[in-house]
């Protein structure tokens, strides 16, 4: 097991250390997230590849988290980086406050996500080398909450993308669809996602820490990565984001309320 951990870790730091290379070069640290994503899904593979256990389950497993891990990472790529677009707002205001020292600093926090890496990489594991010989009912609930996440990530994703690409939307806030419902519907699905490996875990007498991954990236959307800088950049960017907030919850999906309440 540790071997297994120990050349994630390595692949992980040295892609990270290429990224980071190329934010130096190109001024974009927004690639970090890109790198991310695509490390989750390689680690998924090369666990499902290497580690012991049943070859149906552990097929599933790592072709769905592949597949989420894919996904999320070409959207963030052709969204965020490809196209000569600007770096993201969270990335710039970090560059100008930090000034000379923000080269340093990004190579800190590059390899922090190689660590992350790592860390998602263990629900995996947990699945993978699940004792119960066959799938089971427990396999096939893990595979519709994956679907759900994923179908309901990927429509909030296009959602955005669609509203972001009409001229007449710029400088407002997206509120049609899953946004309507929730502020960050893309993250609150990316959560969800990491149910499903508890659920493929069942069986394995570690299953109780598979279920730290959702209470994990809870912990980075809400607090460290996710929605804090994106709510920040947004109320500087759109007029109309505070009374967004007021009516839309911020992470779970929900009616919204009415303007006067």
């Amino acid at each position: 097991m540790m071997e297994l951990f120990l050349h994630i870790g390595l692949a992980s730091f040295v892609m990270m250390t290429v990224l980071w290379w190329y934010q130096v070069r190109y001024q974009d640290a927004g690639i970090v997230d890109v790198g991310w994503s695509y490390g989750i899904g390689l680690s998924a593979l090369y666990l499902g590849w290497t580690a012991e256990g049943d070859v149906t389950r552990k097929l599933v497993v790592a072709c769905l988290g592949a597949i989420w891990s894919f996904r999320l990472g070409t959207y963030l790529l052709q969204s965020r980086i490809l196209g000569n677009r600007p770096e993201d707002g969270r990335y710039q205001r970090t560059r100008k406050s930090l000034g000379e020292g923000a080269n340093r600093v990004f190579f800190i926090f590059f390899q922090i996500q190689a660590t992350w890496i790592v860390l998602f990489a263990i629900p995996f594991y947990i699945a993978i080398t699940n004792p119960t010989e066959t799938l089971h009912l427990y396999d096939f609930l893990g595979m519709l909450i994956w679907l759900v996440a994923v179908l309901g990530e990927s429509i909030a994703d296009r959602q955005l993308q669609t509203f972001r690409e009409n001229p007449a939307n710029q400088g407002k806030t997206c509120q049609v669809g899953l946004w309507k419902y929730s502020r960050h519907p893309n993250y609150f699905f990316e959560w969800v996602h990491w149910f499903a490996y508890i659920f493929f875990s069942i069986g394995s007498s570690y299953v109780w820490v598979a279920c730290f991954a959702p209470l994990m990236m809870y912990i980075f959307l809400m607090k460290i990565t996710g929605i804090p800088h994106t709510e920040q950049q947004a109320l500087s960017n759109r007029p109309d984001y505070a009374e967004y907030q007021k009516t839309t919850n911020m992470f779970f999906l929900w009616f919204p309320k009415s303007k006067e309440s």
